[in-house]
């Protein structure tokens, strides 16, 4: 019988500690909402409701477009957050058209998020002070490798090589 181990590809993974790295300090910034008794926020959704609160009330595209995220993603976010009372959807410019705004519950707290914001970016910062290849320098790097070079690009040219795909 074949060893587990070897038949498992996802025991070897580049990106899973990053992955990793981030849940573990979404759950330190959830554990500051805990903390502070904001019940049902989540990390995910403080960009969005900061987004709403400096421009107010739009669409879901026009929400997805300001925070680079597809139609898709956005409007399952907006449904959670509208679940968990962040978030109402109301009648746009005309009948056929809905905007997102925020409810009292989100503008209630919405000075602490941004705060929180604030004090997120500061704490990226200094962290990155504290390291000697700063992971937002290590982003724009591999941004540029990709522009020069797809990841489609790179993941298909592996896969042609890979009997196992043909």
């Amino acid at each position: 019988m074949a060893d587990p181990e070897a038949l498992d590809p996802t025991r070897q993974s580049l990106w899973r500690p990053l992955r990793l790295l981030q849940d573990s300090m979404d759950a330190d910034i959830a554990r500051i909402y805990s903390e502070e008794r904001i019940e049902g926020l989540r990390p995910s959704y403080v960009m969005e409701l900061l987004r709403l609160h400096a421009h107010g009330p739009m669409t879901i595209t026009e929400l997805a477009e300001s925070v680079d995220r597809t139609h898709s993603a956005l409007s399952q976010k907006v449904a959670a957050m509208r679940a968990a009372g962040w978030v109402r959807t109301v009648v746009g410019e005309d009948a056929r058209s809905k905007k997102v705004t925020l409810t009292d519950k989100a503008r209630g707290v919405i000075g602490r998020l941004a705060a929180e914001w604030r004090a997120t970016e500061a704490a990226l910062a200094e962290l990155e002070a504290e390291i000697p290849y700063p992971l937002s320098r290590a982003v724009s790097d591999v941004e540029r490798a990709l522009e020069r070079r797809s990841f489609h690009d790179r993941i298909a040219e592996k896969l042609a090589q890979d009997p196992a795909w043909r």
